[in-house]
């Protein structure tokens, strides 16, 4: 069990993917994002969700992700988000998103 201060400790925010590449040196199939949190600035993050996201359909899409991970080296690319998504059936990532349009930056909780 945790706690409602740990809980409070991780930053979960709101933000909008604006750049979307393939990440080749990934060991499994994922994208490289960019995502503008608005007051928080742009961050990138790796992301293995080839399964069920074109990079079209990605772009322009709102995520929610942790915003206050340590930097992770990922081959050469070094990612400083972690968008949330849950694991369907088969273990692929279904992305977590607002259901309405929200401020980049947005707190959740």
């Amino acid at each position: 069990m945790i706690t409602w201060d740990d809980f409070g400790k991780i930053d979960i925010r709101s933000g909008t993917i604006t750049d979307v590449q393939d990440f080749p040196k990934a060991r499994k199939p994922a994208y490289q994002l960019t995502i503008d949190f608005g007051p928080l600035g742009i961050k990138r993050s790796s992301a293995q969700i080839t399964h069920h996201y074109t990079k079209e359909a990605l772009l322009n899409k709102q995520v929610v992700a942790v915003v206050n991970f340590p930097v992770k080296q990922i081959a050469s690319f070094f990612s400083e988000c972690l968008v949330l998504g849950v694991y369907d059936e088969n273990n692929n990532v279904v992305l977590l998103q607002p259901d309405k349009q929200v401020k980049n930056g947005q707190k959740i909780g």
